[in-house]
């Protein structure tokens, strides 16, 4: 089997992936607090020299590259623009850290601002998630109050702060693994923002990380790479079609 086969096989397939993301990012555009993804593709050695079978470098038949391969994929973490909505519910943080919300048993971290209150009076992610306040325990209001959100996000209610929002911080973004579209499971210890760094805007919103523009260009690009690699694998498919046709016919 033509070894450009294989490889254009698999750029296929890395191009694939890729659209994946980039479509992925385009369809959370209008997601607040949405953290645009990069998959991230990489060269790599051939077959025999990632057995050990050939030193790389050696300019020989064995190694004349094996394609590419998709490495990872990451997060941007780049903060969106803020959006002014007048609704109390909406949140966001103007600087470093994350809101904290419970999903069972487990807690993520999310930017995405846009909580409501439910019948209990605690306020909830849209999804129906607590959102936790700095001791780790549900926010509650009393609905029949009018309650504002100060800039270091405490919750005033009556005259007099109710509870504060848990801002916390991971010690790396790298640290941080995307669970759903907006939120994130922390793979190490988080520290809550220290309180002159805390900036919390009632009436925003956090948008999408992902530039409409920017975004439709590089699935044009990548669609294209997609599309070339299609047409070697079906061109080297016809020459082996060839070359059988000829080989039957003797």
């Amino acid at each position: 089997m033509p070894y450009g086969l294989y490889m254009a096989a698999e750029g296929a397939q890395v191009q694939s992936q890729i659209l994946e993301v980039l479509s992925n990012n385009i369809a959370n555009v209008e997601t607040a607090g949405f953290k645009r993804d990069l998959a991230v593709a990489q060269a790599r050695h051939s077959e025999s020299i990632e057995r050990g079978l050939t030193p790389p470098g050696s300019r020989g038949i064995d190694d004349i590259g094996g394609g590419v391969l998709t490495r990872e994929t990451t997060t941007q973490f780049a903060p969106g623009p803020l959006q002014v909505t007048g609704n109390r519910t909406d949140l966001a943080i103007d600087g470093d850290g994350f809101f904290q919300v419970k999903k069972g048993d487990e807690t993520f971290l999310t930017r995405a601002g846009n909580f409501r209150i439910d019948n209990d009076g605690q306020l909830i992610t849209q999804t129906g998630h607590q959102v936790l306040d700095s001791g780790g325990g549900p926010l509650v209001l009393d609905p029949s109050l009018n309650w504002d959100v100060d800039n270091r996000g405490r919750i005033i209610q009556g005259g007099a702060p109710i509870g504060q929002f848990a801002l916390v911080k991971p010690e790396s973004l790298g640290d941080l693994v995307k669970v759903g579209d907006t939120m994130f499971s922390a793979l190490s210890d988080v520290t809550p923002v220290a309180p002159r760094e805390r900036n919390v805007r009632s009436g925003y919103l956090e948008l999408s990380g992902v530039k409409p523009t920017q975004e439709m260009m590089e699935l044009i690009k990548t669609s294209r790479a997609f599309e070339a690699n299609v047409k070697m694998i079906q061109t080297h498919d016809d020459m082996i079609g060839s070359l059988l046709s000829r080989v039957l016919a003797k």
